[in-house]
This record gives C-alpha cells, sequence and structure tokens, in this order.
C-alpha cells in the first residue's frame, strides 16, 4: 500500500473498517497535494425541473438512492433535500453534490440499508471542492472498489432502490441507448445497466431512466429521443427485458413485464405531440 499525504494535515484513523490503519501502510510520500478536479455545478432549465418532480413521485420514505451524472439527477438531489422524505439511504457508483445536499439536509440516514447500515457508499467522487471536504474523515461516507458497489446482486440486497439516470434514446421495443448517435461513440455503459438490474431485483426498487423528449442538432432541427428503431451501429445500453420506468417532460411510464405492444403504446404516450402520429 502507498499512500499520499500532505505532510502539514496528520491523518487520525478511527476504528472503521473502511479505513488505512498505519501498521498497514509500506511507503509514505509527502507531497504538494494539487487540487483535485472539480466539475461546476450545472442549472437544470424548466423541462429537467419538471422531469425531476416526476422523478420524486416515485421515491418515499427509506428508499436507497443512486445518481448518475448531469443536470438531471442533480435536479432531483436538490427537490430531495427541500422535500420532507426520511431515512433514505445511499449507494451509488458516482457520489456527487446532489448527494451532500441531501445529507445536510437531513434526508439520509442510511438507517433501513441492509448492508452499509447507516453509510453513504460509493466507488468514486466528483463534484466541488464542498464535496471533497464533506468527504475528507467523514466516517458516515464510504468508498468501495466498483466490483463491490456495482454488482446488482449486492445493490439488490438493499430494498427501494431508486437508480436515476438520463438517456439518449430508446426505441419502441424499450431498448435504452446511453452510448452512442449511431456508431459515433459519446460514452460509456459505466454502470447504468449494473444500477438498472440491481434495482429491478430490489425489493420495493425502481430503475428509472430520464430524458427530454426531443433534441436540437446542429442545423436547428428538432428530433424526437424515442424513437421507432434504433439506428444502425446504436449501442443498446439497457436491454429491454430490465427496462422498468422512464420519464419524459410528458409523463412516467413502467414497462415491467409488459407486452411488446404495451411497452411501444406507453412510449409514445410519453414522446413529444408532435412525433406521436409518426411513431404510431
Amino acid at each position: 500500500v502507498i499512500v499520499e499525504v500532505n505532510k502539514n494535515m496528520p491523518v487520525v484513523y478511527g476504528e472503521f473498517d473502511h479505513c488505512v490503519h498505519i501498521s498497514e501502510v509500506d511507503i509514505i510520500v509527502e507531497g504538494e497535494n494539487p487540487h483535485m478536479l472539480t466539475i461546476p455545478a450545472t442549472e437544470p432549465g424548466p423541462i429537467d425541473e419538471k422531469i425531476a418532480a416526476l422523478v420524486m413521485e416515485e421515491i418515499e420514505d427509506g428508499s436507497c438512492i443512486q445518481l448518475g451524472i448531469g443536470k438531471m439527477p442533480n435536479a432531483v438531489g436538490q427537490l430531495i433535500a427541500q422535500s420532507d422524505l426520511k431515512d433514505l439511504g445511499v449507494h451509488t457508483e458516482m457520489l456527487a453534490d446532489a448527494h451532500m445536499i441531501m445529507y445536510e439536509a437531513g434526508r439520509v440516514t442510511g438507517k433501513n440499508k441492509v448492508i452499509d447500515n447507516g453509510k453513504m457508499v460509493f466507488g468514486f467522487a466528483m463534484g466541488s471542492k464542498e464535496l471533497y471536504d464533506f468527504i475528507d474523515r467523514n466516517p458516515v461516507c464510504k468508498t468501495y472498489p466498483i466490483s463491490y458497489i456495482n454488482t446488482p446482486h449486492n445493490i439488490a440486497r438493499n430494498p427501494k432502490v431508486i437508480a436515476i439516470n438520463n438517456a439518449i434514446e430508446v426505441d419502441l421495443f424499450s431498448q435504452i441507448n446511453s452510448e452512442s448517435v449511431g456508431t459515433r461513440h459519446i460514452s460509456g455503459t459505466g454502470g447504468q445497466v449494473d444500477f438498472m438490474l440491481g434495482s429491478y431485483m430490489s425489493q420495493g426498487g425502481k430503475g428509472i431512466i430520464c430524458m427530454s423528449s426531443t433534441f436540437t442538432d446542429k442545423k436547428g432541427n428538432v428530433h424526437s429521443r424515442i424513437r421507432s428503431t434504433l439506428p444502425p451501429g446504436t449501442i443498446v445500453t439497457v436491454p429491454r427485458t430490465i427496462t422498468s420506468y422512464i420519464i419524459t417532460e410528458y409523463g412516467t411510464i413502467n414497462l415491467k413485464g409488459k407486452s411488446t405492444w404495451q411497452r411501444a403504446e406507453g412510449l409514445i404516450s410519453i414522446a413529444h405531440p408532435r412525433f406521436r402520429d409518426e411513431l404510431i
């Protein structure tokens, strides 16, 4: 084990299994510790806020929250902080400012979690300096390898897992693409499919995909994010077999256990009205 520490800030370890005791360290390298990468806060727009309000209707006391990256999950976190929800838990791949805000508002206790009771567990953190200061020497925060955090069976051990993520588009079979525009690579799979499956298996869990109903390309043309079929070369991030909740600004649908025709009808009902006849 090699640990880099700031020589002006001695480390004090508590009796927590997520700390490294000094006796386990082989080498300590003193360094300047340059500031870590931060990402600026992004303000949600009116559509984001409308979708976030619909997501809030699916969250209840004692839920265990996973938030993906982007404006939408942060908008949900802000609304949770302002709500009267109680005893939420956190089991998430990325810890973001939204989780800190939820905790500081008194919404997160983690007392209903089956594993890591009372802890906010995560694989990595990315956000503001305030978030990093919040994590520093905070025994409530517990980080694990991704092999533990993202294993669906670990996720599913907690009840009422609410996984909230974005997507690029979805087709009428309910196949979700969060990675490419046709063959053009945009992002990686990340933990989205892991948390969708984990929430699917969780008792009372809900895997939620949030997206605006349309997007505008560089030429100013408006396109539907709900497609009849995915374009050739498109990557399917989440298969239709574990797709559950999809939310746009036009409503919420739950596709779990639905037939192909029921999925298509549900998706058309939350598409932008301009594209519904074409999708039909």
